[in-house]
């Protein structure tokens, strides 16, 4: 069942529908110097992955490049946190404020994919 199948077997159609896809933008923008501290977190983790590339090229020792694997894994642990965070903030927030109380499910379903 694709989503726009589960969507009318719950019998939603137009805002109600928008809110529970996984593929929607935000209701309120990021501010710029958040959305610049992320960008920038993630910019490192690209290089940091690039790095464990040229570490492979280089036939590097495998615990030098496991350090630097785990390195890259709390990176994005944390870089996901703090987007999750910030969706509690704000996405969440406004949906319970519109009275969407099913949001709470969705946010503790993406609790458990970051654990």
């Amino acid at each position: 069942m694709d989503h726009n199948d589960n969507i009318m077997e719950k019998g939603m159609t137009g805002e109600a529908a928008e809110t529970s896809c996984s593929c929607h933008l935000k209701s309120t923008p990021r501010e710029e110097d958040k959305l610049r501290q992320l960008k920038n977190r993630l910019s490192r983790m690209v290089g940091q992955l690039n790095g464990i590339g040229r570490m492979l090229d280089e036939n590097r020792y495998c615990g030098d490049i496991l350090t630097q694997v785990a390195a890259v894994e709390s990176a994005l642990q944390a870089f996901g946190y703090l987007v999750l965070q910030e969706h509690m903030e704000t996405c969440v927030v406004e949906e319970i404020q519109k009275g969407n109380t099913e949001v709470v499910e969705e946010a503790v379903e993406l609790i458990k994919k970051l654990k």
